[in-house]
Order: C-alpha cells, then structure tokens, then sequence
C-alpha cells in the first residue's frame, strides 16, 4: 500500500480506525433525521448560548380592571357623576361614552438624540457660548433639548443664533424659549420626524379633566412639549381669541372645545350659540339640546345676537344685584338652597370674526368689546376665531379685553406680534401646533391641540340627538333670543335702512339753520360717510333743499 509506505504502520491502524467510527456516527445520524419525530421532542429547546446570555425578564400580571380590550384600548373609566344639589330639577341629558372617539396613534421619532446634543454643544461652542447640556423631553410634535449657558453670556447672544442651529441640525424651523418659565435653562424645540397625533379620547380619560371641579366650562388645549395633558378653564379665562393662517387648525380646535363642553355639561347648565359666517363648519351641531337657537350665517343676525346677549348681560346683573349675589357662581348656590332654578352659563362661539368687521365692523367691536368687560360675572364667555390676524380685525380694544389667546402658525412675524405681542408663531409647524397664552400663563407655552375628525363628531352628535330627545318647549332664553332675531329682521326690512341718528340730526339742522356733513360730524360725533348718509335722508324727506355746491 502506497500510504503504508509513507506512515508507521501503527499510525495508519489508528487513522483507519478514526475513518470507521466517523463513518459509523453520520450513518446514525443520517438513519435518526429518517425516522418521524415524536410530539415531546418537536418542543424547540433552548440553546446553551441563549440561555447564558437572554435576559431574564419576568411578565407583569396583568389584572382584570386594568385588561386591554382585542383592539389594544385600555377599559374605559366611567365618568363620575356630582349628587343632584336640593332644589334644582334632575337632568334627563346622557351624557356620550368615550367610545365615540378614538384614541391617539403613532410613536415621536426624534432621531438621534445624542447626535443632537453634540452638535448643539459644539455650534455654541463655536460662537464663543460654552454651555452644559441637559433633559431632553420628547413631545408629540417637537422635541426640546435643554441648556445651562455659562455664567456671563447674555440670553440674546443665544437667540440670535437661530438660523446656525438651524443649519447645523438640518432642520427647519427650531424655536428658542429662552428661558424656560420656572427654570434657569435655556430649551431648543426641535421638530419630530414622524408626530404623534393626539386625540381627546386620551385626554377625556385623564384624572384631571374628570374629577375637575367647578361649574364645568373645562375643556382640553392638548399636550405640551413633555407629552404631558393641559387643560384650561373658560370661567377663569373669561374669553378666549383664536388666531391663525388658513389650514392651521382653528376649525379643529373649536371642534374639540365644543365637545368638551358638551361631554361635561348638560343643556340645563350651559347653552351655546354658534356663529358661523362661512356656512359650512357649525351646521353639523344644529339641533343639539345646547343650541340656544339654530346655526347663524347671517351678519344682521349676528349683529341681532350680540344686541339680545347685552341685553341679557344687564337683566342678569339686574337679578345678581338683588340676590346680593357677586357672581353667577354664588347666585346659583343661592338658588340651590331656596329651591330655585340657577342661571345657566352661556357660550357664544363664532367662528370667522374677519368676515362679520367686514360687514358691520363697529358694531360687532363695540358689541365685543362690552361683553368681554362686563360678561364674565353673569356666565356669559365668548370664544371668537380668525384666520386673518391683522390689526384691523384685531383691533386693540378687542386684544385688551381678550387676554386669553391661542395663536396657530402665521404668515410673518407681524401677526404673530399682532395677536401675542411677541413673535414665535411664524415658526410653528402647523397641523394643530399652537401657543397659549392668558392671565395665568404669562409667557407663550407651546402646545400640540387634540385633532377632533368630523367622523368623530358626527358621533357623537348624532349620540346626543338620539339619547336626549325632549318634547318639552323651548326654555325662555332661546324664545326671547328667537324673538328678538325675528322683530330686529322684521323692523330693519320695514324701516328700510333709516339711520337712528335721523331724529337727532334733524334737530340739530332746525337749530342751526343748515345742513352740512361737517357740521353733523362735529355735533354727532360720527363719521364724514354716515353724516353724508344723514344729508341725503334729510333731502329725500323734504328737510333740506339741495345742496349749492360748497355753500351749507
């Protein structure tokens, strides 16, 4: 043998002998993977490098109360209803489930947090602004990465660096709140790269809008910047100024203040009007059992309702000033205890303001202007939306009196001075990303609103109108109201347009024997447009003769 040759021949023994064995085992294990498998050796056995290494993790029971339904929702809490207060009536309203809506979807990505942190420290570094990083908190729409700068550096030196941030991140637009209220850090917002949306059902479930206390008029803004629920009380506002470009979410976000309301309040403790010039928003809330009277498109019939809630405001104060009650609040406690029906708070609601200053533009600011002084003691709130933030909608009485505002995303720098005297709105993102301020909140805080779809409020509409079907009559705030809308139409329509000044300037042509429209606008008081108005009505009616070029 040719091998034998090369190698001992004990050697060649053992390495034969080697061959045969190898052989022997694969022919086993070949004749073993034949063979059908009994049913206890199909379970998977572990291997040994996964059970050195896999972490042992143990899985938390889960109890009954707190089980998930098949679609992932957690079980719906009940809401909690107040004992029913000696003397007031027992309310037929039911009020809509949680399950009308739905809950909120999708995950933040941020990108790479670390990344960011570094190329945040050494931007500032570059400038000469040396800085020691902080949290970062991650919110449904914008993530904040916060800051300590060194003693000596001026705030300004850091806000004046928005665009070289911008461009060393890669990312448009970042917002600087320098600094953070309650804080000694400087926050930089910087946009997610997917959002979360955020719906109400999450914030309904929320112990802080169940178990708030007072008369009710609460209503969800949305998450802030930390994920975390706000919510914001129309009684302690008292009215709220809604502003931003077209497509922003101001619609939406009525639409989520509206549901709130209504999911808390019954028809006996808050009634709403709804304003609604360009026809298409508020029509799915008509015949609600809120609805003082139906939808208003018209601005003579706008104009009517801010005349009959005057109106309303004075016989309110008339009647808390023989109660000795101070407000509407301890008027109803008042009534409560001698067995009386309380007064119900009112809610005006309109939904393009730019529209209605087009049309009767003094009347609806002197209208607003005197609600938003006096109204807040008798239950009257109004909430008023534009998509047109400029100083000839929002003018400055109206911005004085209307201290509680949010503003969505603007056009330019202007606007958002225009609404909140300070810029920041220009760089929002849109879809529902707002700032919020009022009395309590001095300083802009930056909040992602709840998204309301109108298949959801088709929902619950349509739940409320099948549950809460009345037969009883109109209550006597929605006749007067009706009422009042039908004698103004019907007088405007007879007198044909007369002015009311006609009498008094009349008089003051007889006195002075002539007419001229300088003369009526010093005496009146009134514009060179209505005093001419005025000529002209004094001619047609035989008062005065024709005018003679420039003599009176």
């Amino acid at each position: 043998w040719p091998i034998l040759k090369i190698f001992d021949i004990w050697v060649n023994r053992v390495v034969f002998l080697g061959l045969i064995v190898f052989g022997f085992f694969v022919f086993w294990q070949i004749s073993r993977k034949i063979q059908p498998k009994k049913s206890e050796d199909l379970t998977e056995k572990p291997q040994m490098l996964r059970r050195i290494f896999e972490p042992k993790l143990k899985i938390k029971e889960i109890s009954d109360n707190k089980s998930r339904s098949l679609t992932g929702a957690m079980a719906l809490p009940e809401l909690k209803t107040k004992p029913i207060p000696q003397g007031m009536k027992p309310s037929i309203y039911k009020k809509p489930p949680l399950d009308l809506l739905e809950i909120d979807r999708g995950e933040p990505v941020t990108g790479d947090i670390r990344n960011n942190l570094a190329i945040i420290k050494k931007t500032l570094e570059t400038f000469g602004i040396p800085v020691e990083m902080g949290e970062v908190s991650v919110g449904p729409s914008v993530t904040q990465y916060t800051l300590k700068p060194a003693e000596g550096i001026k705030l300004s030196k850091i806000t004046t660096l928005n665009n070289d941030l911008s461009l060393a991140l890669a990312t448009h637009p970042i917002r600087i709140e320098a600094p953070i209220p309650g804080q000694s850090l400087v926050g930089i917002e910087i946009p997610n790269k997917v959002r979360t949306q955020v719906r109400l059902r999450n914030l309904f479930e929320s112990p802080e809008f169940q178990n708030s206390t007072g008369p009710g008029l609460v209503f969800a803004l949305g998450r802030d910047v930390a994920g975390k629920a706000l919510f914001a009380d129309l009684t302690r506002m008292p009215h709220l100024l809604v502003a931003g470009s077209t497509g922003t979410g101001k619609t939406i976000c009525l639409n989520s203040i509206i549901l709130s309301l209504i999911y808390r309040n019954s028809p006996e403790v808050m009634r709403l009007i709804l304003v609604d010039p360009k026809r298409v928003e508020f029509p799915v809330y008509q015949d609600i059992p809120h609805l003082l009277s139906p939808v208003i498109f018209d601005a003579q019939k706008s104009i009517n309702t801010f005349k009959w809630l005057i109106s309303e405001m004075e016989r309110r104060f008339d009647v808390l000033s023989q109660a000795h009650a101070r407000d509407i609040a301890r008027y109803n406690e008042i009534m409560l205890k001698q067995s009386q029906e309380p007064l119900s708070y009112i809610v005006l609601i309109v939904d393009e303001l730019a529209d209605l200053m087009a049309a009767r533009g003094r009347e609806v600011e002197g209208s607003i202007v005197r609600l938003a002084q006096m109204a807040r003691a008798v239950g009257i709130h109004l909430i008023v939306a534009t998509q047109r933030p400029s100083v000839e909608v929002i003018t400055g009485l109206i911005k004085a009196n209307i201290t509680s505002r949010i503003t969505f995303q603007v056009a330019s720098q202007v606007d958002s001075r225009t609404v909140l005297d300070t810029a920041g709105a220009e760089k929002l993102l849109g879809l529902g990303d707002m700032l919020f301020v009022s009395a309590e909140v001095q300083k802009p805080k930056r909040i992602q609103a709840a998204y309301a779809s109108d298949k959801e409020v088709k929902k619950v509409v349509n739940y409320i109108k099948s549950q809460n079907k009345t037969e009883e009559s109109p209550q006597e705030l929605a006749q007067e109201l009706g009422k009042n809308l039908e004698e103004k139409e019907r007088f405007d329509f007879i007198v044909g347009g007369e002015d009311p000044l006609y009498e008094e300037a009349k008089r003051v042509v007889i006195e002075a024997k002539k007419a001229s429209a300088s003369l009526l606008q010093r005496r009146l008081r009134v514009g060179y447009a209505r005093a001419a108005r005025l000529i002209d009505i004094l001619e047609e009616k035989g008062e005065v003769g024709p005018g003679e070029g420039a003599k009176p």
